[in-house]
C-alpha cells in the first residue's frame, strides 16, 4: 500500500510522522507544521481515500496501515497521530523499535462502539461521504469552535467531502478491528495520550486507558476540544506536544 505524503521542514532535523484522522488530510497538521518545522523533518501522509491517496483494492487493517508508515521513512522517527492515526501510533508503538516517541490524541486502544463502524461503512457506501457531515460538528468540534472559526471548521468538512466514499468506508472497518488492549504494555518509547475535554468519540477515558497501559505514559486533556482538537486548539496542543518532545530531547 503506498499512502500519499509531504515533508516540511529541515531535512536534517530529527523526522517527526504525523498521522491524520479519518475523514481529513494532511492539512490537519497545518498548525503543527507551522510551530514544529523549525525543530523536525516533518512527514505528513493521507490515509487511503483521503487527500492524495488512491483508494484501497481491498479492506485494510491498522496493521496495513502501520507497515505502509514504515515504508515512507528511513531510520528512526517520533510519531504523533489523531484519532485513527493515533491507533496506527499505538501499533507502531507495539510493533517497531523505530519509533522514538509517541503521542496520540482522540485515540483508543478499542475505540468505543465497535459495532458501529460497519453500519457507518455501508452508509457511506450507499449515501456518500456527506452524510457523514451534519454530525461532525459536535464531534469533531465543539459548536462555539464554529462561532469563533467558521472558516476552519468548513475547511475541516470539505475535507470530508472531498474523502472518496469507498476509502472512508475501509478506514472505517480497520478502525472497527482495532485493538491493542493487550499489548499497550510492551510500548517503550516516552509516550503521551491527549483528550479532547469534551470529545463523545473517544472520550478521556478512552485516553486514560492508554496512558494507564503504556508504562510511564503521561495523560493530559485540553478543555473546550473534541475530536479534532489539534485544529481546534492548536495553541494548547502544541504546547503539549512541545513540553513532550522536550521530555526526550527531540
Amino acid at each position: 500500500m503506498r499512502l500519499h505524503h509531504r515533508t516540511d521542514g529541515d531535512e536534517s532535523a530529527p523526522t517527526l510522522v504525523l498521522g491524520p484522522s479519518l475523514g481529513t488530510d494532511v492539512h490537519l497538521f497545518d498548525a503543527q507544521v507551522a510551530a514544529f518545522a523549525d525543530r523536525f523533518r516533518i512527514l505528513r501522509f493521507d490515509l487511503p481515500g483521503h487527500g492524495g491517496s488512491p483508494d484501497p483494492d481491498g479492506d485494510i487493517t491498522i496493521a496495513d496501515l502501520g507497515a505502509a508508515v514504515l515504508d515512507l521513512v528511513d531510520g528512526p522517527f517520533h510519531y504523533a497521530g489523531v484519532s485513527m492515526g493515533g491507533a496506527i501510533g499505538q501499533w507502531l508503538g507495539v510493533h517497531s523499535d523505530r519509533v522514538l516517541s509517541l503521542a496520540v490524541l482522540a485515540t483508543a486502544a478499542r475505540f468505543p462502539n465497535p459495532d458501529q463502524w460497519p453500519e457507518r461503512a455501508a452508509t457511506v457506501r450507499e449515501k456518500g461521504t456527506e452524510a457523514m457531515v451534519a454530525s461532525r460538528t459536535g464531534t469533531w468540534f465543539v459548536e462555539d469552535y464554529v462561532r469563533r472559526d467558521p472558516a476552519g471548521a468548513e475547511r475541516l468538512l470539505d475535507m470530508l467531502r472531498a474523502t472518496s466514499d469507498e476509502g472512508y468506508a475501509a478506514c472505517c472497518l480497520a478502525i472497527g478491528t482495532h485493538d491493542v488492549r493487550a499489548e499497550l504494555g510492551s510500548v517503550s518509547v516516552p509516550t503521551l495520550a491527549v483528550a479532547g475535554a469534551d470529545d463523545p468519540a473517544t472520550p478521556p477515558s478512552s485516553l486514560q486507558e492508554i496512558a494507564d497501559g503504556v508504562p510511564g505514559a503521561r495523560y493530559e486533556e485540553v478543555p473546550g476540544a473534541a475530536h479534532l482538537l489539534n485544529a481546534e486548539k492548536p495553541g494548547e496542543v502544541n504546547a503539549l506536544l512541545a513540553a513532550h518532545w522536550d521530555s526526550v530531547g527531540a
